[in-house]
């Protein structure tokens, strides 16, 4: 009981360093004169992916890399499936509006470059330079794109849009408000993820379950948290484009960023299981998108019922 009590606290911890250190980032950058729009694409994903990646880096270094990959591949399933099935159950979300194609296309083609990584046994410095390029790929085309916009529509248009967007944003935050949110994501962070991990494990020995479920289940519903919220007050304010782009957006970070950036503090073993299954029903969940981004449908309350039995379906395979 104990260690579920510390599991718990670790990820309450995770997700409001995470919450303080994109608070202070955006802001900080904003006070600095960097673009609105820059902030959005590279430090408030990055933040929102935090946990993930403070998780991932602790997991290899407590020796226990099932953690960090089944938190990865157990998260992009779970955002899918329960980030975008849960919300619809509460309002059709109006996908039908929304023009998420080319970034739809990457998430896919990470998807797949990341399956055929994962065949090669394990993840290593090699297969980690190769996702952070694919990376470095995606984020030259968004700023590309960003900067088109920003000459068609003028730079006070582009502003104001861009900061409508980020919540976070605040302009006018004193430099002690920003410095405080900086130091406590930075303290939170790591000690959030080694509470969540050492216990995780703790609870993985404790039931006979291997770490790589705990990963596939516990923590990745916890590190989607963060999406799950979003995505739900996105639905609710028929901002269906929000919504679809979180998903979209987090999964091609979670597979490019967060494995790529781990293997610098080690290798990453792929369980054969994975192999098996559980990378399958990630491309899988994803291909389901393929109706909502190409054909212009809309995720009804059906469909969210849909999503979300399947994902529950996923998770009592895991565990008997």
């Amino acid at each position: 009981m104990t260690a579920w009590l510390f599991s718990g606290l670790g990820l309450l911890i995770l997700l409001l360093a995470g919450d303080a250190l994109v608070r202070g980032a955006v802001n900080l950058s904003l006070r600095l004169g960097v673009p609105a729009l820059i902030v959005s694409l590279t430090i408030v994903a990055f933040g929102t992916s935090a946990p993930e990646l403070l998780i991932a880096i602790s997991a290899i270094k407590e020796n226990a890399p099932g953690i960090a990959l089944g938190n990865v591949v157990g998260s992009n399933t779970a955002n899918i499936l329960l980030v975008l099935g849960l919300p619809a159950l509460l309002a059709t979300l109006h996908t039908s509006e929304c023009d998420s194609r080319k970034n739809y296309v990457f998430m896919l083609l990470a998807t797949v470059l990341f399956i055929g990584l994962a065949f090669c046994g394990v993840f290593n410095l090699f297969s980690g330079a190769i996702l952070l390029a694919a990376l470095a790929l995606v984020l030259a085309n968004a700023f590309r794109e960003a900067h088109a916009h920003r000459k068609a529509c003028g730079e006070a248009c582009a502003d104001e849009d861009e900061l409508e967007g980020l919540e976070e944003a605040d302009p006018d935050m004193p430099y002690w408000k920003v410095s405080l949110y900086l130091v406590l994501g930075l303290i939170g962070l790591p000690m959030g993820a080694q509470l969540l991990v050492d216990n995780a494990t703790i609870i993985a020995r404790d039931y006979g379950v291997s770490e790589t479920v705990i990963g596939l289940t516990l923590i990745a519903v916890g590190t989607s948290l963060p999406e799950l919220a979003t995505t739900v007050m996105a639905a609710l304010r028929r901002q269906a484009d929000v919504a679809l782009g979180n998903v979209i957006g987090s999964n091609m970070f979670n597979l490019l960023a967060i494995i790529g950036i781990t293997t610098l503090f080690g290798r990453i073993p792929v369980d054969p299981e994975f192999l098996r299954f559980d990378l399958w029903v990630m491309l899988g969940a994803s291909l389901l998108l393929v109706p909502f981004v190409f054909f212009k449908k809309d995720i009804t309350r059906i469909w969210g019922l849909v999503l979300t039995l399947l994902y529950l379906i996923y998770v009592v395979s895991l565990l008997a």
